[in-house]
């Protein structure tokens, strides 16, 4: 009997483990990617060329910025607090991968489907701006620490907002959903898109979400706490090496995550487009199509937008996005409330 009850947890462990490699290492690979994607499609946006001699079309320039990075020395800044120091970019790469792991990429894929998902992102998602705050203080330098308290206000205004477009998807998927679908699962908030994408019903707030989740990942033209002009570089102006990296790698795979986010609220995550199920059915496919496009058009707008003022960019995460959040979400209530039951789908 212990030995049958031991290997079956060694069993789990295992398939657990496998599950996690399956999804972390091709998401380092599609992090390395982004970058030179980014220098593309910008070189593409004003007309030069790119990265385009190692390898082809230049793909394995990551791959060369990478060994480059590992075999440059790692300077620590005097007067500094080392261990907080080295921790801060370990800790905003580690952050945006944990994430992953409630994301549902196929309809019989995923880490851990647990019922709150979606609260377990937003947790994490949050918790990204401590890697920064230790890294502008931990330098013991006046740019990086002004960086540093810039993002924490910054992150703080724009995830009000945030959490308050996520309640309007909940609300949503409980008046939607054809299975008793209303949830914080983040599953069950896919499947409850299967007659109707919530981009649809939600647009005001996907337009709400996507900003903020430029806010949120410290995107152009919200890129302020890193501020070239004025903070030359902000919060990891002192880093060097792979731990300058990290913040790099961090910062791209932020991206990966808020495009998984955006369309698994709003655009049916792993769900065919409609027309489409007969030729590729509900996969994993449909969900690194739409991740994928949503990554692109993060890239797009840094290319063609430009920076806001930091008071333009607190003006409106708190007076635009904020009552704006606050009003659409008794909105939807209401609208659900009273017209729930009399909403008739096809299919549903």
């Amino acid at each position: 009997m212990f030995d049958s009850a031991l290997l079956n947890m060694l069993l789990l462990a295992l398939t657990q483990i496998g599950k996690i490699l399956v999804v972390v290492l091709p998401l380092f690979i599609a992090v390395g990617f982004m970058t030179w994607a980014e220098r593309r499609v910008i070189a593409w946006a004003q007309r030069r060329q790119g990265p385009n001699v190692v390898g082809p079309f230049g793909l394995l320039q990551w791959v060369a910025d990478a060994v480059k990075l590992i075999f440059k020395e790692t300077v620590l800044p005097s007067g500094s607090n080392r261990i907080v120091f080295l921790i801060a970019p370990m800790l905003t790469m580690a952050l945006a991968v944990v994430a992953w792991a409630v994301m549902p990429i196929d309809p019989n894929f995923y880490i851990a489907d647990i019922n709150v998902g979606i609260l377990y992102l937003f947790a994490i998602s949050s918790l990204g701006v401590y890697g920064i705050i230790m890294a502008g203080w931990a330098s013991n330098s006046k740019y990086p620490f002004l960086g540093a308290l810039r993002s924490a206000a910054q992150m703080v205004s724009y995830e009000v907002s945030l959490g308050l477009v996520i309640i309007t998807v909940v609300i949503v998927a409980s008046a939607f959903g054809t299975q008793g679908f209303g949830t914080f699962n983040l599953r069950g908030l896919v499947e409850a898109q299967r007659n109707i994408w919530f981009f649809i019903p939600l647009f005001p707030m996907f337009i709400v979400f996507f900003i903020s989740a430029l806010a949120e990942t410290n995107r152009t033209p919200f890129d302020l706490p890193e501020g070239e002009t004025e903070l030359v570089a902000g919060y990891f102006v002192e880093y060097s090496s792979m731990a300058f990296a990290l913040f790099f790698l961090g910062e791209y795979a932020n991206i990966l995550l808020m495009s998984a986010m955006t369309a698994t609220l709003f655009f049916g995550g792993y769900l065919a487009v409609p027309g489409l199920a007969w030729l590729i059915p509900d996969s994993f496919f449909w969900f690194i199509v739409k991740t994928g496009f949503f990554a692109f058009v993060f890239i797009w707008i840094r290319a063609t937008v430009p920076r806001y003022r930091y008071d333009q960019l607190m003006r409106l995460g708190w007076k635009v996005f904020l009552p704006f959040s606050v009003v659409a979400v008794v909105f939807y209530a209401v609208m659900v409330l009273a017209f729930a039951g009399s909403i008739d789908l096809p299919g549903a």
